[in-house]
């Protein structure tokens, strides 16, 4: 369990804070909850009143909307040190979107008017926002293009290439589930597990039970600029 002394250090470790004092830390940590999750569990729903946002000491937590029909597109994946669902404790309105522990996860939860007075009384924890949401829109723009401008088999593609990139390794654990791939790209499990058996019947990748190797990166490579 969390206790306050790493409270101060996690909220140390986050972007949001790094600018503040160890006393201006200990303050901020006396009005910070800590609230466990278990896997799968709700944090969060889209509509829902905002009443906070929260900073993530473990685990991982989902991003994520629902549409209409049933379907699950995922936003982000969030893990330590990440602050979630800032965005709505500025400008009043309710969570834009649903978040879930992906794992059992601990969470500092800091509140709507505590962060209000907060950001009044140091102004750079409100440019550190600003970093923040840019680069949350930078990356939702970039979601928006890949699901109006490429194909299943590019997003997919695109996917193995950032998962390669963020472990640095060509073998890597793919981690996730193919319905929980699917949500990531903006398609259906089938359709995930078509293309991933496509993929390496043509020699790009090789799969072993959840283990995925990079067998031709050059090809992958030349598959993405050519739809471009």
């Amino acid at each position: 369990m969390t206790d306050s002394g790493s409270i101060t250090d996690i909220l140390k470790g986050t972007a949001l804070f790094s600018a503040l004092s160890d006393a201006e830390l200990a303050s901020l940590a006396t009005r910070t909850l800590i609230r466990s999750y278990a896997s799968s569990e709700l944090i969060f729903s889209e509509g829902e009143a905002c009443t906070g946002f929260f900073i993530i000491a473990t685990g991982r937590v989902r991003i994520f909307k629902i549409s209409p029909g049933g379907r699950e597109q995922v936003l982000a994946l969030e893990g330590p040190r990440s602050s979630v669902a800032e965005l709505p404790v500025f400008d009043g309105g309710p969570y834009p979107a649903s978040g879930a522990a992906v794992e059992p996860s601990e969470l500092l939860f800091i509140s709507r008017q505590d962060f209000h007075a907060l950001c009044v009384e140091y102004p750079q924890i409100s440019l550190k926002i600003l970093q923040v949401v840019g680069a949350r829109l930078r990356r939702l723009v970039g979601i928006i293009e890949e699901l109006s401008f490429t194909t299943v088999r590019n997003r997919l593609i695109s996917w193995i290439l950032r998962e390669a990139k963020s472990q640095d390794e060509f073998r890597f654990k793919l981690g996730v589930s193919h319905q929980e791939l699917a949500a990531q790209i903006g398609t259906v499990r089938e359709l995930v597990s078509r293309n991933l058996a496509r993929l390496q019947a043509q020699g790009f990748i090789g799969i072993n039970g959840h283990e995925l190797t990079i067998l031709n990166l050059e090809g992958l490579e030349s598959e993405l600029s050519s739809a471009l």
